[in-house]
């Protein structure tokens, strides 16, 4: 079996996949990912490079190992999005257009911008006072 190695990111969470085509698990930090990203609304973000492709349950087709870093759990699930979608781009390349069509293949570079001197936050200035 060829092992596809792929990496995802979003905010300043970092996900690195180790991808295999054959029936297993998908693990999160050594986790399966539905013990890892619980909610149902989670759990349809993360399977959405799999539905876009045509696969129902990836769990019968691919087996995998993610590790996250960084970031809260939003971040974190989008660095996951973006490497799984990521790593099918590369084993199925005729997917790459389907997935870069919803939008799964670009990684978003939204940020949380730095504070700045002499300021509360990163815009917020203190309070003026006329007088």
């Amino acid at each position: 079996m060829e092992t596809i190695y792929a990496v995802g990111r979003r905010k300043t969470a970092v996900a690195s996949i180790f991808l295999k085509k054959e029936k297993g698990k998908i693990l999160v930090n050594a986790k399966p990912i539905a013990d890892y990203f619980p909610t149902e609304e989670s759990r349809s973000k993360w399977m959405k490079p799999f539905f876009a492709i045509g696969i129902s349950n990836p769990e019968l087709t691919y087996s995998g190992t993610i590790k996250v870093v960084g970031s809260g759990t939003t971040g974190q699930l989008g660095a996951v999005i973006h490497c799984l979608a990521r790593a099918l781009c590369q084993t199925l390349p005729e997917s790459a257009g389907v997935l870069r069509k919803q939008g799964l293949l670009t990684r978003d570079s939204r940020m949380v911008e730095r504070k700045k001197p002499y300021l509360r936050k990163a815009r917020k200035a203190p309070q003026y006072s006329k007088r």
